[in-house]
């Protein structure tokens, strides 16, 4: 019997993703894609007995029904869509040993925005350009889950049930203001003092025009520094533009009055200044927010992210894991 997975109701765009995502590309357009939420990415894949980087799946907002072609293991981590095994409810963050011929139903996202599915083996889609990540927009590594496809599954042993335990799992709650650990720069001096505290003092909205490729937000007005209000010609004719130039992943970027975060699907270049740049390690908040949310950000410094890192990591290792 083939391993493989049927899908009977595609979601949201749910989508495959792995890590590290589709690293080298940069140059020629690609991004690296990659799991939004890795923290919750990667324990779904401990909990099935796979490599925590493995292919799996990222569903956002409304997740799929899927039928299990063969017997495995399954988790779903992340945001809470209510999973139903055959029309029963099932704890996330728990390994769950399913036969074949049963099926998973994911519902609307109660609390948070993504959740993540795994099973032991990884889905198996053929890599391109190195990864099996999909970059949805442009087809890359394939797309969204449609009704009807197959997905193969790799091969394993695994047969031990896990759980991850409350303190090591993130914290998603309903309706929450998320606190985003963000550092200043690489553009902050392209605004004024007052407007840099500003941000790290004021609630944002998060937009519902966001998705994977950049998150949108509403707030208070920008104020510019001389810098950019008295530059020259070849930087533009907005405050907010810049000579073309790179951007980091998590930046910031200032769009006239928009500030827009680059984050997973996100283009790696271009002529508006990032006065600010999201913590890697807070990227699994960014991926469960939700439109119309708050989000008010924390300024840390680069030994403060690196801290922010080491502590998840420790959170995303097997010996984490509990038995169930």
């Amino acid at each position: 019997m083939s391993r493989s997975i049927a899908t009977v109701k595609p979601g949201l765009q749910t989508c495959v993703q792995e890590l590290p995502g589709r690293e080298g590309f940069l140059e020629q357009g690609f991004p690296l894609s990659g799991p939004f939420d890795a923290w919750s990415f990667r324990q779904a894949n401990l909990l099935v007995g796979n490599d925590r980087d493995a292919a799996a799946l990222e569903c956002q907002f409304v997740g799929p029904t899927l039928t299990f072609e063969a017997d495995m293991l399954i988790a779903v981590t992340g945001g809470d869509m209510s999973p139903e095994l055959d029309g029963e409810p099932v704890p996330m963050f728990t390994t769950l040993a399913v036969k074949a011929g049963q099926t998973l139903a994911l519902s609307f996202a109660r609390k948070g925005a993504r959740s993540y599915v795994a099973v032991s083996g990884g889905i198996a889609t053929e890599p391109v350009m190195g990864s099996r990540a999909v970059f949805h927009q442009a087809g890359v590594g394939g797309r969204a889950l449609v009704r009807g496809q197959s997905l193969p599954v790799g091969d394993s042993t695994a047969s031990e049930l896990f759980t991850i335990p409350e303190a090591a799992r993130p914290e998603i709650a309903l309706d929450r203001c998320w606190v985003i650990e963000a550092l200043a720069g690489p553009n902050d001096d392209w605004l004024s003092d007052k407007t840099v505290d500003a941000f790290f003092s004021s609630d944002w909205t998060l937009q519902a025009k966001s998705s994977r490729t950049g998150l949108r937000l509403t707030g208070p007005e920008f104020q510019f520094s001389e810098k950019a209000l008295n530059k020259s010609p070849d930087h533009g004719q907005d405050p907010s533009n810049i000579v073309d130039h790179g951007y980091p992943m998590g930046a910031v970027n200032l769009a006239g009055q928009t500030p827009i975060i680059l984050v997973n699907d996100s283009p790696s270049t271009g002529g508006f200044i990032n006065p600010f740049t999201v913590a890697s390690a807070a990227f699994w908040k960014l991926a469960q927010a939700k439109p119309d949310e708050v989000l008010r950000f924390r300024r840390i410094d680069r030994a403060g992210a690196a801290a922010l890192r080491a502590e998840i990591d420790t959170k995303t290792r097997r010996e984490v894991l509990e038995r169930a």
